[in-house]
């Protein structure tokens, strides 16, 4: 997987708050796991497997908003200062690409 090999990325800032909404998944899905084992009725395990989903959508939806934020924004400056659109589209291909990942 490539990346920019920079300190900090657009999620830094709210890494802490994507570190707990992950241990939150984590913790729904071994809760999944669990209802598995002890063989509860299906409706109720798709309706966790539903739920934790929806938190992995939503942690993917602020990754994708801090992304076009800092890494494409920075990545028009620096196009706007070298005179290098292709630096811009690169990133924007990068989106457009994480993007369609997440629509599969």
């Amino acid at each position: 997987m490539e990346h920019d090999q920079h300190a900090g990325h657009g999620y830094s800032p709210q890494r802490e708050a994507y570190l707990k909404r992950l241990k939150r998944v984590e913790g729904q899905v071994r809760g999944i796991h669990r209802m598995v084992e002890e063989d509860v009725y299906c409706i109720d395990v798709l309706t966790q497997v539903a739920a934790a989903t929806k938190a992995l959508q939503a942690v993917s939806l602020g990754l994708v908003e801090d992304h076009l934020r800092h890494c494409v924004a920075d990545a028009a400056v620096q196009a706007d200062q070298e005179g290098r659109q292709e630096i811009v589209d690169a990133k924007v291909a990068e989106a457009t690409a994480a993007i369609a990942r997440l629509l599969r």
